[in-house]
């Protein structure tokens, strides 16, 4: 028996992906249950195996990584390679994991383990909620096993990075958001705007990569292209959304401001698809469904960034 915190994190690895899961990993008071995993940021062939691979590199092979939905529940959408590279991990061509992941489909994993972790669980996307939709639809109860729920997703003003309203992952699957925020009447939300309030300074993240530890090593490689890529589109400083994400689940208490608001999805197929909207005002009369991540202790952030990479035996 453990006094741990069962966490079960539902991704698309992805180089920020990828950070955010050494930085859980990492966590000392946190037990990783599972890595339920989408199509998203590459194919499902390519985040499978991203994932297994990252297990490897902590020496974590114990934690079961399971393949779910390989595309969004109705519509096609853009993935987002020119970010993560062809393969999601920057196109280094790294030996792959030796294991394969378990035969058990994603949505199936998250009704069992939300059963076997009833009313403990720590339920984390960081990547399009296909697989939690999925899962809802088999099973409506989910949410109440679910302790606690985070979803790195949206863009609360509509300053969005893959269209001008909308966030990657919500709009790489809106309908399957719908299902999700409909179903849960209380979750968190740390969207992308979050994210560009609390970017790392480029020379910042060198240094972090130098401390020549495995995981260092292994990132630094995955990372570089995202970097560059991130540095001359996006300036002085390079973004991690997942990352971000992950330090309000492993520390909430580093949130310095949250705001409450009801949060809906935009599904129709005009500029503002996939956009949240969120009723700042209460003006529609639906109650609260998201505490939205405004601003988070940068100093602890970059602290649990640092501290993730600098882990294990160089």
């Amino acid at each position: 028996m453990t006094n741990k915190i069962p966490l079960l994190i539902d991704t698309d690895p992805g180089v920020d992906d990828a950070l955010a899961l050494l930085m859980a990993f990492d966590s000392p008071v946190h037990d990783i249950v599972g890595l339920t995993i989408a199509a998203g940021n590459v194919g499902l062939r390519h985040t499978v195996a991203n994932a297994l691979k990252l297990c490897e590199v902590v020496g974590r092979d114990d934690v079961p990584v399971f393949a779910g939905a390989d595309a969004p529940l109705l519509h096609a959408a853009p993935d987002a390679a020119y970010v993560h590279g062809q393969d999601g991990f920057g196109d280094t061509g790294y030996v792959p994991a030796t294991r394969q992941a378990d035969a058990e489909h994603a949505a199936l994993a998250i009704l069992r383990l939300s059963h076997a972790h009833a009313g403990k669980l720590l339920l984390v996307a960081l990547g399009p909620l296909t697989n939690i939709a999925l899962a809802l639809k088999l099973d409506p109860t989910l949410p109440t096993r679910v302790a606690r729920f985070v979803v790195m997703g949206g863009a609360v003003t509509a300053h969005g990075n893959i269209t001008p309203a909308a966030e990657f992952n919500v709009y790489f699957d809106p309908e399957a958001v719908k299902i999700v925020f409909d179903a849960f009447p209380r979750f968190e939300l740390a969207d992308w705007e979050a994210t560009i309030a609390h970017g790392f300074p480029h020379a910042s993240v060198e240094a972090w990569l130098g401390v020549g530890t495995a995981r260092a090593r292994f990132y630094d490689d995955i990372s570089r292209q995202n970097r560059t890529w991130s540095s001359n589109r996006r300036g002085d400083h390079w973004f991690a959304a997942d990352a971000l994400a992950m330090a309000w689940v492993l520390a909430p208490g580093g949130a310095l401001e949250t705001v409450d608001r009801p949060v809906e999805v935009d599904l129709g197929h005009g500029p503002g698809r996939g956009a949240t909207v969120v009723d700042w005002n209460r003006q529609a009369g639906r109650p609260d469904n998201a505490r939205i991540l405004m601003r988070y202790d940068q100093q602890r952030f970059e602290g649990m960034v640092e501290a993730a990479l600098a882990a294990g035996i160089g």
